[in-house]
């Protein structure tokens, strides 16, 4: 069974292969021109000439018809995970003849699923048809693929021929953002080093370096850190600061251990929880990258989720930057000591892991994650240390 289908592949995508109809008619021709042997009648050859001639025929046509077709492929927007991809397909028909009964298969990745077809009655001459269709999608990634498929029987049905075409395709499916109210990780981070480094033992504000362009009444949404309180005071109303170069106390980092081995569900987190993250603090109008182990120190809206769209456990190791405050993403929990001053972490609990609970330092506060419960919540509950 198996050396028959790779037969008939083989027949349909280099020359054409008889259909069930095209079996059935060279059988009747067969019996025909045996009957015309036996017998000798002039009208048998006839019928079996004519059968003969149909399937001789159709053999040519079919491979012919699908000759001069171009395929050609629009750009494909990136989407989030859980939104549909449009894919845009254009089939031309230069030549000065219609062409029928066509059928175009998109070869998607195996990752993504079966190949999608669309049957197509007619292709007028000098024309082309445009096929849209959408795909959904239920994981990130950058998903790549090469090729669409004509296909065809055309005149009579009687044989069919596949033709593969070169029409490269870039599907970007971005990870979650999650619509963070608060988020204690982000900010409370570099308050320790603020109070270090203030002699009167007062915490530094956060986001006041650059140059105070003007001072304008507060609005919603507005960083409280910028809020100068001794003229809101003067006035009896907030007062906001406007700076030239709205900066962050320091840089914050979002660090995603992706050179380490995670499990599949648990990685799929941490991943959307960095882009929750990042996207997040620079709501809070913080200076904030991200950092992974394949490409190191990132930043940008598109660059971040393109690069977490991508991103892998068991990545190439680079060494996470130093001096700067981390938010670390890990499940390795031997990864907390060695954590730059000031630095948040996440962690994912090993549930089948029998080893005993790492004893870090209390100036590493952060937050155990639990697979199992939403992960919105808890980015957002308060900090915890081993």
């Amino acid at each position: 069974m198996k050396i028959t289908k790779n037969i008939t592949n083989w027949l349909e995508t280099h020359a054409s292969s008889p259909t069930y109809g095209g079996w059935v008619l060279a059988g009747v021709a067969i019996c025909y021109l045996g009957a015309a042997i036996n017998t000798m009648a002039g009208w048998l050859y006839v019928i079996s000439g004519v059968c003969l001639a149909l399937l001789g025929v159709s053999i040519f046509l079919a491979p012919r018809s699908l000759k001069n077709l171009v395929v050609k492929r629009s750009p494909i927007l990136p989407v989030r995970v859980g939104d549909e991809i449009s894919v845009e397909i254009e089939i031309h028909n230069p030549t000065a003849k219609p062409v029928t009964l066509l059928q175009i298969a998109d070869i998607l990745p195996f990752i993504l699923g079966k190949p999608v077809k669309q049957p197509i009655h007619i292709i007028e001459a000098k024309d082309s048809y445009h096929w849209q269709y959408y795909y959904p999608t239920q994981r990130r990634g950058i998903y790549r693929w090469e090729m669409a498929e004509l296909a065809t029987g055309a005149p009579w049905g009687l044989f069919w021929c596949r033709r593969q075409r070169e029409c490269k395709a870039r599907a970007i499916v971005y990870p979650t953002v999650l619509p963070l109210t608060n988020c204690p990780l982000v900010d409370e981070i570099g308050q320790d080093d603020s109070q270090r480094n203030d002699p009167r033992g007062k915490p530094l504000q956060l986001a006041t370096s650059g140059l105070v362009r003007s001072l304008r009444p507060y609005r919603i949404g507005d960083p409280t850190r910028l809020i100068h309180w001794r003229t809101s005071a003067r006035y009896g109303e907030l007062r906001v600061r406007e700076l030239e170069i709205i900066t962050g106390g320091q840089e914050v980092i979002i660090a995603l251990d992706s050179a380490a081995n995670w499990k599949e569900e648990q990685f799929e987190q941490a991943v959307t929880a960095a882009a929750s993250l990042y996207f997040y603090a620079q709501k809070q109008q913080l200076q904030v990258e991200l950092w992974t182990a394949a490409t190191g120190l990132v930043k940008g809206d598109i660059t971040v989720l393109e690069t977490l769209a991508a991103t892998n456990p068991g990545e190439e190791t680079h060494t996470p930057p130093e001096n700067y405050s981390l938010i670390w993403l890990t499940q390795n929990p031997l990864t907390l000591s060695a954590l730059p001053l000031g630095s948040r972490w996440v962690l994912w609990e090993n549930v089948n892991s029998s080893a005993e609970p790492v004893i870090i330092n209390r100036d590493y506060p952060g937050i155990i994650l639990q697979s199992e419960q939403e992960l919105q919540l808890q980015l957002q509950k308060p900090l915890s240390s081993f």
